[in-house]
């Protein structure tokens, strides 16, 4: 499905993004050194131009120096402040044709200052770390940074031998010449900025479970010292793999990977075809399986169902964070509505001032956010029974796999499997600031008695 493109910039980020044309693709080739922290990039950007026109454009890229600008291999006129390269072609670029940008750039990567700290680019003790959710991409490459514009990737990263380099997509070559070593990774998927990943540090490669004939490899890339830790936490995530596809629909990408590093984060990170923990995460009794979980459905919703701008962020979080409650109800855990009830009672007793369709970007991270997410998608279900539900919410993956939707795009599809309009449910949840009553399922409905994927390992899910 073709991309979605909102018509002006994100209300939550102008600074961020051009809607004046869109990304085909990028070629990134980097040489990184962790020591000094010293970053040298190249991009190839292809790109499109709009229905106008395109006497300029710009892309977002931080306080790095610039060695080089082309549009098609001539030399036009920039400026580079405030984390903007501003760009006018030696000739405008015609409507509707596809023209190429080359940026050379060099420096000390760093976070992007955000109301939520440093995003992007982090340096670590021994290494480094991408997480870049939602405007941290131009940290360490030049970008077009909204979420709607989509493009395929290849990435080249020279590091020292010792290091290992993870990004999302396919490896395709690894090159080592004296003392470095080259990755080179290929994510052929539409790929928005925010969502492209990295790590580089001294991990250890491990294969989770047996991925048998056509089904998604998935591995893990962990230190050392928090392998048999790891083993544990991560040892149903296949199973989490094959109950999602049944519910979701196919695996969009071609892999999976988990990184965790050697160092804590606030919370997990999702990237396309991979996710970020830290150590804190791993703790051997499967402590924070919910969040395999959620960033694992994150892979579906988000990431190839992406948002067409950050006011439909619910779309993400909401989607996730109802799979972590599906999870716990298929493999022994407490059931989705014993998991909504305690989210209602959470929300009961906090301010209601949020609506999902459009939180502002003062509370678009808000925890409430997250769990009023998952409770109007159980109040759909709850409203549509579950054969309908789950019909409706494996064509939504399909349909919009590798696009990009807005809240009035999932209340249309959803009332396409439904018996009697959702409109109403959709008020009162999403445009509504008052929180509704618990959702309460239908008499027919089939939760299920007994889990479909009982645990595999000793001790409560």
């Amino acid at each position: 499905m073709a991309v979605q493109q909102s018509a002006g910039s994100d209300p939550y980020f102008p600074e961020h993004g051009d809607a004046r044309y869109r990304v085909h693709r990028y070629e990134l080739t980097l040489d990184y050194r962790p020591g000094p922290n010293r970053l040298a990039g190249s991009a190839r950007i292809n790109a499109i131009a709009g229905r106008s026109p395109l006497t300029e454009f710009t892309l977002n890229l931080s306080d790095f120096k610039i060695g080089r600008v082309r549009v098609d291999g001539r030399q036009p006129h920039y400026t580079h402040r405030g984390g903007r390269l501003r760009i006018r072609p030696a000739k405008p670029v015609r409507p509707g044709a596809a023209f190429t940008v080359e940026v050379h750039w060099s420096g000390n990567p760093k976070p992007v200052s955000s109301p939520w700290g440093g995003l992007g680019w982090e340096e670590l003790e021994d290494g480094a770390l991408v997480a870049s959710q939602p405007i941290g991409a131009p940290s360490w490459y030049p970008c077009n940074d909204r979420p709607a514009d989509k493009a395929s990737y290849q990435i080249s990263i020279t590091t020292p031998s010792a290091y290992a380099v993870v990004a999302g997509g396919r490896l395709l070559t690894r090159t080592t010449k004296a003392s470095t070593t080259t990755w080179v990774y290929e994510q052929s998927a539409p790929t928005s900025s925010y969502l492209v990943g990295l790590a580089i540090g001294k991990y250890q490669t491990v294969l989770l479970g047996d991925p048998g004939p056509g089904g998604v490899p998935q591995h893990g890339h962990i230190p050392a010292n928090l392998l048999p830790e790891f083993s544990r936490d991560f040892a149903r995530q296949p199973q989490m793999m094959d109950l999602f596809q049944e519910l979701f629909g196919p695996y969009p990408f071609d892999e999976y990977a988990v990184v965790v590093t050697d160092e804590e984060l606030d919370v997990p990170v999702e990237a396309q075809g991979l996710s970020l923990f830290g150590a804190n995460h791993v703790d051997g009794a499967r402590g924070s399986e919910r969040l395999v979980a959620h960033e694992l459905a994150h892979q579906w919703f988000g990431n190839s169902v992406s948002i067409a701008d950050w006011r439909h962020i619910w779309l993400n979080e909401g989607f996730a964070k109802y799979a972590e409650w599906l999870w716990s109800e298929r493999s022994g855990g407490r059931s989705a509505q014993q998991r909504a009830a305690a989210a209602h009672r959470l929300l009961s007793s906090q301010p209601q001032d949020l609506r999902l369709a459009d939180p502002g970007r003062k509370l678009m991270f808000d925890d409430r956010l997250y769990e009023r997410g998952g409770l109007t998608l159980h109040a759909v279900r709850c409203a549509m029974g579950d054969d309908a539900f789950f019909r409706m919410l494996r064509a939504w993956a399909g349909l919009h796999r590798s696009g990009a939707v807005t809240t009035s795009t999932l209340i249309a599809h959803a009332n396409r499997f439904a018996d009697e309009s959702l409109d109403d449910v959709f008020a009162a949840w999403v445009y509504g600031a008052a929180l509704p009553p618990l959702p309460q399922p239908q008499p027919e409905a089939r939760f299920p008695a007994r889990p479909t994927h009982p645990p595999t390992n000793a001790g409560p899910a």
